[in-house]
C-alpha cells in the first residue's frame, strides 16, 4: 500500500529547443519516444514515480497548450492532475502554486519535484533515494536534493557543493555552483565533495511554503491571496489574471541559494538529464562504427559517432562523416556537428527568423 501523504509534482512544461527538429513549441521532447523504447519521456518518469507514490498524487505541471498532449499520453490522469501555467514564468512560482494546492488537499503532503525528460536506468534506486529523502523530510524541516556524482569535468550543469566532513548518506549543503568554465569544473571534481544539480527536490509542504514565505514574500503573497480558490471551480479565473504578474525566477534562485536547510543525497542511480543530442547519443545503443540509429535504416561508411534520426523504417546513407547530428523529420533535414550542439538553440532562432516557425 502507497503512502496517502506522498506526492509528486512532474514538471513537463519545456520546449527542449536543443532537440529540434524533433522538439518544437508545438510538441515537445518529453512527448517523444526519444530513447525508442515505446514509452515517451514524461510516460517513463510518471510510471517511475508510480512505484513509490498513489498515482492520484502526481500532479503534471506544464504549459496549458500542452494539456491535451498530457491527457493523451497519460490516459489514466484526471483533470484535477494537470497543473496549467497560463504563461512561462521559470520554475518557482509554479512549484509554489502547485504546493499551495497539495497543502489545502493535505497538509502532511511529503513531495518530489522531478523533470518530466530525465533518464534514469537504476528505477528501484531512485526510489530508495526518494524513499530515504521523504523519511527525512517528514520529521525534519528541511529542503532536499539529490546530486548526481560528476564522471567528467561537464561545464553544462550547475554543482552542488557539500560539507565534506559529512559521513552520512543525507549531506549539509554548502551552496549552489553556477554552470562553471572548464578548469573550474575539474577543481570541482578534485576536490571530491561536488555533485551536479540533477533539479530533483523533496520536502513536505509546509517546509517549501515556509521557505517561499521567507524568502520570496512578494511570490508568496500573490499566490497566497488566492488560496480560498484553489481546488474549486473559481481557481482558473485566479490563475488567469494573476499568474504573468510573477517574477520569472527558478527554484534554484528563489529558494534554494539562499535557505540554511538545504541537505543533499548524492544519487546511487544512472542519470542524464538528455538535454541535448549528444547526451541522448550516450545512452543510445550503437554499430561497430559507433553511430547511433533511432528508427532509421542506416548505410553508413567511412563514418563514425554520429546520430541518425529518421521516421521509421526511412533509408539514411551517409559517408565520409563523423560525430554528425542527422535527424530527418517532416519537412527538416538537420545536419549539425555533434560538437556544436549548443549552438542549436541559437541555430533555431535564425531558422526562425529567415524562414518562421518551423
Amino acid at each position: 500500500m502507497k503512502n496517502k501523504n506522498y506526492y509528486a509534482i512532474l514538471m513537463a512544461g519545456g520546449v527542449g529547443s536543443r532537440f529540434w527538429p524533433v522538439s518544437t513549441q508545438e510538441f515537445p521532447k518529453q512527448f517523444h519516444d526519444m530513447l525508442g523504447t515505446g514509452d515517451t519521456l514524461i510516460q517513463k518518469t510518471f510510471n517511475r514515480l508510480a512505484n513509490l507514490i498513489p498515482e492520484e498524487n502526481i500532479f503534471i505541471l506544464t504549459n496549458e497548450r500542452y494539456n491535451d498532449l498530457v491527457l493523451e499520453q497519460l490516459p489514466n490522469v484526471t483533470k484535477r492532475q494537470v497543473v496549467l501555467e497560463p504563461a512561462m514564468r521559470n520554475t518557482a512560482p509554479c512549484i509554489l502554486y502547485a504546493s499551495l494546492k497539495i497543502k489545502k488537499e493535505n497538509e502532511d503532503a511529503v513531495m518530489i519535484v522531478a523533470p518530466s525528460d530525465h533518464w534514469i536506468e537504476d528505477e528501484q534506486s531512485f526510489s530508495n533515494n526518494v524513499q530515504t529523502a521523504f523519511e527525512y523530510c517528514e520529521s525534519n524541516d528541511a529542503l532536499m536534493t539529490l546530486g548526481i556524482t560528476p564522471t567528467f569535468p561537464n561545464t553544462g550543469y550547475g554543482y552542488i557543493e557539500y560539507d565534506k566532513s559529512s559521513t552520512k548518506e543525507i549531506k549539509p549543503v554548502n551552496q549552489f555552483r553556477e554552470k562553471p568554465d572548464y578548469e573550474t569544473a575539474k577543481s570541482f571534481i578534485d576536490q571530491g565533495n561536488f555533485l551536479w544539480n540533477a533539479g530533483i527536490f523533496m520536502w513536505c509542504v509546509k517546509s517549501v511554503i515556509s521557505a517561499f514565505k521567507s524568502n520570496q514574500p512578494e511570490l508568496f503573497e500573490l499566490f497566497e491571496s488566492g488560496y480560498s480558490a484553489y481546488n474549486t471551480e473559481f481557481e482558473d479565473d485566479f490563475i488567469r489574471d494573476n499568474y504573468a504578474k510573477a517574477e520569472n525566477i527558478s527554484v534554484d534562485y528563489a529558494l534554494m541559494e539562499k535557505s540554511d536547510n538545504v541537505f543533499v543525497i548524492p544519487a546511487t542511480f544512472d542519470w542524464n538529464d538528455l538535454g541535448t543530442w549528444g547526451s541522448l547519443y550516450d545512452k543510445l545503443p550503437k554499430d561497430g562504427h559507433n553511430n547511433a540509429i533511432l528508427n532509421a535504416k542506416s548505410l553508413a561508411e567511412n563514418a563514425e559517432g554520429n546520430i541518425i534520426r529518421a521516421n521509421k523504417g526511412k533509408l539514411v546513407v551517409i559517408d565520409g562523416l563523423n560525430d554528425y547530428i542527422i535527424v530527418d523529420k517532416d519537412d527538416t533535414l538537420l545536419i549539425y556537428p555533434k560538437g556544436k550542439e549548443q549552438n542549436i538553440k541559437q541555430v533555431l532562432q535564425r531558422v526562425k527568423k529567415k524562414f518562421g516557425d518551423k
